[in-house]
């Protein structure tokens, strides 16, 4: 079976690698472009990229009801341990993990990354993954930054960048990451959620066709992609 992604709305991701099956920041129950609530996921693992609200809303009702290992930095692990999560890997910028369904490593965001209570998120972050069908990057919530050529001289078969803008790199500035990360593929993410990070993404992927060598891939909440 290929590795399939699907886009949940906003920040978030369900990945099914091969038996296994992963969430990236879930933000469903009060998100308003989600396809789907809390409820319907299903996850053995969890990727937390950083603490803000709308990322890791519904992370611990999730983990809770799964048993889902969480996966996320030092601190925001430590948190959601208190918050009653039991199965969790703390790691930080850089690192790497070997897992049941690939590697994981954790990767550079320009970010903030403030828990909904106020705690210390510790550093945001980005996530490489190595799966059996390839390399996937999600950046996540970042802005522009240079070192993105030494993370995409791996060699990227899919690239997730945020283009809303205001919060993170918006759609000029996520051309350029991707003239820095040069992926097979690359699709856009965390836009449309609210007005003030609304984007037009057909606009976008004709501005990567136009500037890069990478095929952009525009999916609604709910479509996925295959590797």
């Amino acid at each position: 079976m290929a590795t399939e992604l699907t886009w949940l709305g906003h920040g978030g991701w369900s990945i099914r690698a091969g038996e296994h099956r992963l969430l990236l920041d879930p933000f469903l129950d009060e998100c308003p472009t989600a396809c789907c609530k809390a409820d319907d996921v299903e996850a053995d693992v969890i990727l937390v990229s950083h603490g803000h609200f709308d990322h890791i809303a519904d992370v611990v009702k999730i983990a809770q009801r799964t048993g889902a290992t969480v996966i996320a930095n030092h601190e925001i692990s430590l948190w959601l341990g208190k918050q009653g999560v039991e199965n969790t890997i703390g790691m930080n910028l850089g690192g790497g993990l070997q897992q049941p369904f690939g590697h994981v490593k954790m990767t550079l965001a320009h970010h903030s990354s403030q828990l909904p209570d106020g705690s210390d998120g510790g550093n945001p972050g980005g996530f490489l993954l190595t799966l059996a069908d390839g390399k996937v990057y999600f950046a996540c919530d970042t802005a522009l930054f240079e070192d993105m050529r030494r993370i995409g001289s791996v060699g990227l078969d899919l690239a997730v960048l945020p283009i809303g803008d205001l919060f993170t790199m918006g759609s000029e500035d996520s051309i350029e990451a991707v003239k820095l990360l040069t992926p097979k593929r690359v699709v856009p993410a965390h836009y449309n959620t609210w007005p003030p990070i609304a984007q037009d993404a057909g606009v976008w992927a004709d501005l990567v066709r136009a500037e890069t060598e990478s095929e952009p891939v525009v999916l609604k909440p709910g479509e996925k992609i295959s590797l």
